[in-house]
């Protein structure tokens, strides 16, 4: 007894081109060459068990990639009649390209983060304060009151400092030890 048939991809010659050179290139994400692979792999066998099973990755990837593509086809063929090639394949590596992420944005920018780390390498006498080294709690007003940020506070100023840090071993290194 046979399943339903597979649902088909329609890839156009210039978009196979597109794949294709994606799939080649040296200097290529190798997200976008796998998924490119999906792609194309769709388009000459539908069922989406032997691309998966083929390509060694799991149905959903397979599938998930296939209804991606299937949702872009009319915005696919639209920019293919209207665009030069480069932009083509600017819009097929968009659609390739990872969905954004669910979650809050940042609060504070890496530009942010790293004025907060220059302050704090300055001596605190140069802005005034009479105190021989930074604490988070004065880090946090004096970069407040510079107009780095609106507001910040001083756990999270201690959090961008101690993550610049590297990490020292526990314990002594094993050359180092005598007996």
């Amino acid at each position: 007894m046979r399943g339903p048939r597979a649902a088909a991809i329609q890839v156009s010659p210039a978009q196979q081109d597109v794949l294709q050179r994606i799939q080649r290139q040296q200097t290529a994400d190798q997200r976008l060459v796998r998924r490119a692979s999906i792609i194309l792999a769709l388009a000459a066998n539908p069922c989406v068990e032997a691309v998966a099973r083929q390509l060694r990755l799991t149905r959903p990837t397979v599938r998930g990639w296939r209804d991606r593509w299937r949702d872009a086809t009319e915005v696919l063929r639209r920019a293919e009649q209207e665009q030069t090639p480069p932009q083509l394949r600017r819009l097929v590596e968009l659609i390739l390209d990872d969905a954004p992420r669910p979650g809050k944005p940042a609060t504070f920018s890496p530009e942010q983060i790293v004025l907060i780390v220059a302050v704090a390498c300055e001596p605190p006498e140069e802005s005034g304060r009479p105190i021989s080294h930074w604490t988070s709690r004065e880090l946090a007003d004096e970069v407040q009151k510079r107009g780095i940020v609106t507001k910040i506070s001083p756990r999270s100023v201690g959090r961008f400092l101690k993550r610049g840090r590297p990490a020292a071993a526990p314990q002594p290194l094993l050359a180092q030890c005598r007996p």
